[in-house]
């Protein structure tokens, strides 16, 4: 199971999408809380190439970018395989 990131904030509603997604296809992953923990926005951005919305998903510490972008994977069948839940044969 690759090891999934997402960087979020309270009453964010792409947040709350995207790891809605997440849950509804049953796999794990850390929630950063930027508010929570605003040391890891600068962290966040860094790794995002300058992005500074939430959320911005990582999985195995590639960016895939943030709500909308995940859910275009998932569209065209390609999150399931970074998720490691298809085969690609």
């Amino acid at each position: 199971m690759p090891k999934i990131e997402i960087y979020t904030q309270p009453f964010c509603g792409y947040c709350y999408r995207a790891k809605k997604l997440l849950d509804d296809k049953g796999v794990a992953y850390e929630e950063i809380d930027v508010m929570e923990q605003p040391a890891r926005r600068d962290e966040m951005v860094q790794r995002a190439d300058g992005r500074t919305s939430t959320p911005q998903i990582f999985i195995d510490g590639e960016g895939i970018g943030g709500s909308d972008d995940m859910a275009a994977l998932n569209r065209r069948g390609e999150l399931d395989v970074l998720l490691g839940l298809s085969s690609t044969t």
